[in-house]
């Protein structure tokens, strides 16, 4: 009995190593065959780039149309751009979205330059340390002090040095000119003054009266009423910054005929171009936007696709022009 139970146990166990043998050869057999494949480990995997462009100046005719070619050159690019920015140049607001941005880890900024030490630290320590790139657009700040990639934008100071030619063309070459500077002294805007006072200070007959300015209405027509007053011979105004020349018209049209002086701004917002279809200027630096937006997107993506690494410190400069009235008939 013994001896029969030991052949059915030597039977069963023989069985169970053939069956065994069978499917582990039978299973070895697949992972050869020519049409297996490796599993993946995700069905898709998005690699579009997320960058942020960020102004001060959401919804104005300028920024609408940077922005609008922005959006453009990333859906063309397979990118993702989101246009982020405040109202009415509400500066805390600005530097939050910038904030905000460096923190949600975007692939690269766009961004307004801003000329504070806020600014700067976002730029310099913060997105530095997430090792976000930052291109400045239309405003530059200086580049040792942001570490910005690179700026594209007008060049702010041949834009001066256009106005300043523009005015001696028109005036002739002797004449006081009163420059209407921001008290902040954005760097920008230093850069546009230094272009006119290059051209104005070749003409030893042209008295340069500058003044510095608040950009609130109320300052602004205290410090043209003052102008006026202490200057009575003047012949001709500039406004460093566009934003202004609403209130500094509004005064110098209540003293007198505006059709007396020489007025001029050195860039071009909805007030300028209104202006100089009314006459009450004499004429605006034009720019780029939508270049502006085109080149700034496809200068990122190919620093950040290793295309154009470095960019050009120096920056890429977009097309200027002097609008006269005459062109805007």
């Amino acid at each position: 009995m013994i001896h029969l139970l030991r052949k059915l146990a030597i039977a069963t166990l023989s069985l169970f190593c053939v069956v065994l043998f069978y499917f582990t050869i039978h299973s070895g057999s697949k992972v050869f065959k020519s049409d297996w494949e490796l599993p993946t480990t995700a069905e898709y995997v998005d690699t579009k780039h997320r960058l942020v462009l960020i102004t001060q100046e959401l919804e104005t005719p300028f920024w609408d149309k940077v922005a609008k070619s922005a959006l453009e050159q990333a859906k063309q690019e397979s990118a993702s751009l989101e246009v982020w920015g405040s109202y009415g140049n509400n500066r805390d607001d600005f530097l939050k979205k910038i904030e905000i941005a460096i923190y949600s880890q975007v692939d690269g900024i766009i961004v307004q330059g801003l000329d504070t030490d806020e600014f700067k630290t976002l730029t310099k320590i913060k997105a530095a340390s997430y090792g976000l790139p930052i291109i400045t657009i239309a405003n530059d700040v200086p580049m040792g002090e942001s570490l910005r990639k690179s700026y594209v934008g007008s060049d702010q100071y041949l834009a001066g040095k256009m106005i300043g030619g523009q005015l001696v063309a028109d005036m002739g070459t002797e004449g006081e000119v009163a420059i209407m500077v921001d008290i902040q002294h954005q760097y920008f805007q230093d850069e546009r003054l230094s272009g006119i006072k290059e051209v104005l200070q070749e003409y030893p007959k042209i008295n340069i009266i500058e003044i510095e300015t608040q950009d609130t209405r109320e300052q602004v027509i205290a410090n043209t009423k003052n102008v006026l007053n202490t200057n009575p011979n003047i012949d001709a105004f500039i406004a460093i910054n566009a934003d202004i020349l609403p209130a500094m018209i509004q005064e110098i049209e209540s003293r007198s005929q505006i059709e007396l002086y020489f007025i001029y701004a050195c860039d071009d917002n909805y007030e300028s171009a209104s202006l100089l279809n009314q006459g009450k200027i004499d004429g605006f630096i034009e720019q780029s936007p939508e270049e502006m937006g085109t080149m700034s997107v496809k200068l990122l993506l190919e620093w950040l696709n290793n295309e154009k690494v470095p960019l050009d410190l120096n920056g890429y400069l977009t097309d200027i022009r002097i609008v006269k009235a005459m062109d805007a008939r």
